[in-house]
C-alpha cells in the first residue's frame, strides 16, 4: 500500500509527457511529475519517493526528501501567514499547513516553531500542529533515574524550558538547573532526574554522580596544565565564568575541586585554584 507522507520504495510501470507513474506491490499507481523526477529514470527502475497530495488532493511522488515527515517533530520556518493558515517551509515545493486551530499561539511570517507533521484523519492532507501535547506517547513513562535521553527543547516558559524525551514523552528542564544557553529545536542529550507520580519528567543536561565529576576533574588538570599550572576561579567565582570555561554548573565545578583538593593535586588559594607539583 502507497503511505501519504513518508518514504515509498515504488518502480517506475509507465511514462507519459508529463512524467511517470509508479506502482507499489499491489499495483496502485501515483504520479511522479517530471519537475519532482530524477534525472534519468526509466521504466523498471526502482525509487524511494516521498509521497504527498497536491493542490486538488491527488496523492503525488516526489524525490525531494521533506525535513520531516509524518510522525516527526521538527523546526520550522514559517514561509507565510494566509487566511487559512501558516505555510512552513519543509524541503518541498509545495509548503505545509498548520491550520489556526493547531496552532498554539499564533505563529508569525520568518519566525521557526517546533512542530508535529501528521495526516489529517478527515481531508487526508499532511499538516502541521503545534499543539504538542496532544502527540506524546500517553503510556506510563519507561525511564529509569539518571537514564540518558536525547531531548529536544520546545518552548523556553517561566520554570525553565519544555522538552521532547526520545521523541515521544514530554519533560521539563528547570532554569536553576540549566547552565547553558538553549534553543528552541536544539538537540541536545539529557538525564532523567525523576518521573513523578503524574508521570511528568524532571530532566537535568548534566550526568548524575561521581563519573560525571571525574570528568570535571580531568578537565581542571587539563586547564590547569595549558594554563602554567594556576587558573583564577575558585568556587566563589560568577556562575557564567565557571560555565564559559569548563561548561558545567558551579556545584559541580565546586565537587570536583574539592575531590582534587582531597586527593592533594590542587591547592585552593583566595586567588584561584593552583595545581600541585
Amino acid at each position: 500500500m502507497i503511505e501519504v507522507g513518508s518514504i515509498n520504495e515504488l518502480q517506475v510501470a509507465r511514462e507519459v509527457d508529463f512524467g511517470v507513474y509508479l506502482k507499489g506491490a499491489d499495483d496502485e499507481e501515483v504520479l511522479l511529475p517530471n519537475r519532482l523526477a530524477p534525472e534519468g529514470c526509466s521504466i523498471g527502475d526502482w525509487l524511494d519517493v516521498f509521497i504527498y497530495l497536491d493542490s486538488e488532493d491527488r496523492r503525488v511522488a516526489t524525490s525531494q526528501t521533506p525535513y520531516a515527515m509524518v510522525g516527526d517533530f521538527a523546526l520550522l520556518r514559517v514561509a507565510a501567514v494566509e487566511t487559512v493558515g501558516a505555510f512552513l517551509d519543509w524541503g518541498l515545493s509545495k509548503d505545509l499547513l498548520v491550520p489556526f486551530r493547531e496552532q498554539k499561539v499564533r505563529l508569525i511570517a520568518g519566525q521557526s516553531y517546533v512542530v508535529r507533521v501528521y495526516l489529517d484523519a478527515q481531508s487526508g492532507r499532511i499538516v502541521g500542529s503545534t499543539k504538542l501535547d496532544q502527540f506524546l506517547n500517553p503510556d506510563p513513562c519507561p525511564y529509569a533515574v539518571d537514564e540518558a535521553v536525547e531531548l529536544m527543547i520546545t518552548q523556553q516558559t517561566e520554570l525553565g524550558y519544555k522538552a521532547l524525551v526520545d521523541g515521544e514523552f514530554g519533560g521539563v528542564l528547570y532554569k536553576n538547573e540549566v547552565f547553558q544557553r538553549l534553543n528552541v529545536g536544539q538537540l541536545i542529550q539529557g538525564y532523567i532526574k525523576k518521573v513523578r507520580e503524574d508521570g511528568k519528567i524532571d530532566l537535568i543536561l548534566e550526568r548524575p554522580g561521581y563519573d560525571k565529576i571525574d570528568g570535571i576533574a580531568g578537565s581542571i588538570l587539563e586547564h590547569l596544565n595549558k594554563s602554567g599550572g594556576f587558573i583564577p576561579i575558585t568556587a566563589k567565582s560568577p556562575t557564567d565564568v565557571v560555565y564559559d570555561t569548563f561548561g558545567v554548573s558551579k556545584k559541580n565545578f565546586k565537587k570536583a575541586i574539592g575531590a582534587l583538593y582531597k586527593h592533594q593535586q590542587i591547592t585552593i588559594d583566595s586567588d584561584g585554584i593552583r595545581l600541585v607539583k
